[in-house]
């Protein structure tokens, strides 16, 4: 029998897997139907049949699909031995609107632009007729939470995610036919700082690297019964107000006032008389992008396992896992008590609770009650990296059961695993899973918990190829090399984090303040789209980024001694290596040895990833490149006899 599984459409095709109960099963050929209704009477497209063993990234080639509609498609497969598969089970996909005619609105003032509030935004309209779809598309300058008629959209954390704001900011669709109701409705919003306008790079002071104000981009599409249309999109008549969230920032933490809450603010019938209008902000169209990666999500909860005291007599509780989230609580109290979380690590070598890791980021939730009612809270536009919380203030007595720990990351499906009889072992590969679901939070981060959290593209390109093993990060991957290309600079060099908050902003007497790029960092162009080829076999990766790979290249080359030898440039080497001096964090190994022998890499990629894609003068000619440069290293750091004239590990 033949059937099968795992059926999925992403930004770069159809996808699915066979199942069989034979042995040496293959595909010999496919054929994909898209239709507007699950039944397939009226198609849009229909491949017909093609042989082809491919199952993975097939492109969609039909016609340009209609406007904000429910599309379903399906696809059947015959296998080597002529079984049939059938029909698939019908897929939904939600078409996309063919422009977006919405207005990006901010609640804030310009005294705003120092402040890290959470605002709110609501608009009311009217439903007259029998629905037969609606579909919203939203995004926001900063980060937000989208409701209709009080309930929340979606699952999704920390959207819209952190991309090159000012060439891409992703909008998500959703499908509310649900929500909605004959008659009076509303939608409302509510908005953070988040990456867009919130503090970044704490060692060096950076806010509003985007924008002063934040704002929000929504367009429901309603589509009625009798093929009427309506559209409630986000303009001058929506209204605006200060929230419960009195200051929220991803480094710093939330503090949140119930007593300020305004119930029903999300829901049709509120006053919202005493707000404000919401003010139109200048964008540009050309920078919204349908959803590319893969949303943030809850992912797994740990109840606290213990509450200890410490030897400074502070009262801690300990969820058994480092992690990235945040802390949910459930108390009860009087109207103005206090609720206050600081959030830790590690415990310093006399079990006490230990912060100084985390330099100026304060990581802390202040909860203020509205009444004595029970209530249960998660922050919203924050996360911590934690295994430690430091109960400052609670009303009553702390007890375990009340605190949960919510992990959240980006929701990539878990694709590999490994377990062995040697115990030390299996906890490093558990730090390692870990390690990548505390870092892979919308973009790929070199800490979860101090004042920094950039995607390094060193970090990056290093970890990959591991990253590719244990979950499905291609979607991850793809949608941070697509800011890496938009934060690449006109001459090919590539900028130490992505997206790029650092160039320009390093101080005099910082260690990389007068570096352009770096190698084994910007290299990350090159490497991390290969890595994607070598785990996942898709063309349009390579396709997409080698234009990028080849300006890069192209950059060393030009900087580089006789165009070989990358030897003229300050560069970081080894970075925080174990044969460091004293007091410093180069590694002993010669830094141009370590750029060069990157370079070398980096041009054989580039010549096997031409030849890939057919073109063949272009892998001739890199793997030429390739050639010289390897005979040049040997000259340079070889000697006669064959020593490495560093005599390190590294080299």
């Amino acid at each position: 029998m033949l059937g099968l599984t795992d059926l999925h459409l992403d930004t770069s095709g159809f996808c699915w897997i066979l199942l069989s109960d034979m042995c040496d099963v293959h595909q010999s050929s496919y054929r994909i139907q898209f239709g507007t209704t699950s039944d397939f009477a009226s198609l849009l497209w229909d491949s017909g049949t093609v042989c082809s063993d491919q199952s993975c990234y097939i492109p969609y080639s039909g016609p340009a699909l209609p406007d904000c509609e429910t599309i379903w498609w399906r696809v059947r497969v015959r296998d080597n031995h002529g079984q049939d598969s059938g029909w698939s089970h019908p897929q939904r996909v939600l078409a996309g609107p063919r422009e977006i005619s919405a207005l990006f609105i901010t609640p804030d003032t310009p005294e705003d632009a120092a402040l890290s509030k959470g605002k709110l935004l609501r608009r009311a309209f009217t439903i007259d007729g029998d629905i037969a779809s609606a579909t919203v598309y939203a995004t926001a300058l900063g980060l937000y939470e989208l409701y209709i008629n009080g309930a929340r959209v979606g699952d999704e954390l920390l959207t819209p995610g952190w991309t090159e704001y000012n060439r891409r900011l992703l909008y998500q669709t959703r499908d509310v036919t649900h929500l909605l109701r004959a008659g009076e409705n509303a939608v409302g919003a509510m908005l953070g700082a988040g990456w867009f306008k919130g503090d970044l790079a704490g060692w060096i002071g950076l806010r509003n690297v985007y924008g002063q104000r934040t704002a929000l981009l929504a367009q429901l599409e309603i589509r009625y019964k009798d093929g009427r249309r309506q559209t409630v999109a986000t303009d001058e008549l929506w209204r605006a107000s200060d929230g419960p969230v009195s200051f929220s920032e991803l480094y710093h933490g939330e503090i949140y006032d119930a007593g300020l809450e305004q119930r029903g603010w999300s829901e049709p019938g509120f006053d919202d008389s005493s707000w404000c209008e919401a003010m139109p902000l200048e964008r540009p169209a050309f920078i919204l992008k349908p959803q590319d990666g893969m949303p943030v999500r809850r992912q797994e909860c740990f109840p606290a396992q213990r509450v200890f005291t410490t030897p400074r007599g502070e009262t801690v509780l300990d969820f058994g896992q480092n992690l990235s989230g945040w802390v949910r609580f459930t108390v009860r109290g009087r109207a103005g008590d206090v609720v206050r979380l600081r959030h830790a690590e590690v415990l310093d070598k006399d079990g006490n609770f230990y912060t100084e890791n985390l330099r100026s980021a304060r990581n802390e939730i202040v909860y203020t009650l509205r009444d004595e009612e029970e209530v249960t809270f998660e922050p919203h536009f924050t996360f911590q990296g934690f295994r430690y919380a430091q109960v400052v203030s609670w009303p009553g007595e702390i007890r375990p059961e009340n605190f949960s720990a919510v992990v959240i990351h980006s929701d990539m499906r878990r694709t590999g695993q490994f377990e062995c009889s040697h115990k030390l072992l299996n906890q490093l590969h558990h730090n390692i899973r870990w390690s990548m679901k505390g870092n892979f939070v919308d973009v790929p981060t070199d800490c979860p918990q101090r004042d920094e959290r950039l995607g390094w593209t060193g970090d990056a390109q290093i970890f990959a190829r591991t990253s590719t093993y244990l979950m499905d990060a291609r979607a991850f991957w793809i949608k941070w090399l697509r800011d890496l290309r938009e934060a690449q600079f006109a001459n090919g060099a590539v900028p130490f984090v992505v997206p790029d908050v650092l160039t320009g902003k390093f101080i005099e007497g910082d260690v990389i303040a007068n570096a352009e790029c770096l190698s084994g960092w910007g290299d990350a162009a090159v490497i991390c789209p290969w890595t994607l080829w070598l785990a996942y076999g898709d063309r349009t990766v390579l396709s997409e980024c080698y234009e990028s790979m080849k300006a890069w290249v192209e950059y060393i080359r030009a900087r580089a001694t006789d165009g070989l030898l990358w030897n003229n440039d300050y560069q970081l080497g080894d970075w925080v290596a174990l044969d460091a001096k004293e007091g410093s964090y180069f590694g002993a190994t010669a830094t141009d040895l370590i750029a060069t022998a990157f370079y070398a890499k980096c041009a054989e990629i580039l010549s096997q990833a031409a030849a890939i894609l057919g073109r063949d003068e272009d892998a001739e000619r890199y793997q030429t490149l390739r050639k010289d440069i390897g005979r040049a290293y040997a000259q340079e750091f070889f000697s006669p006899n064959g020593r490495l004239v560093s005599p390190t590990q590294t080299a």
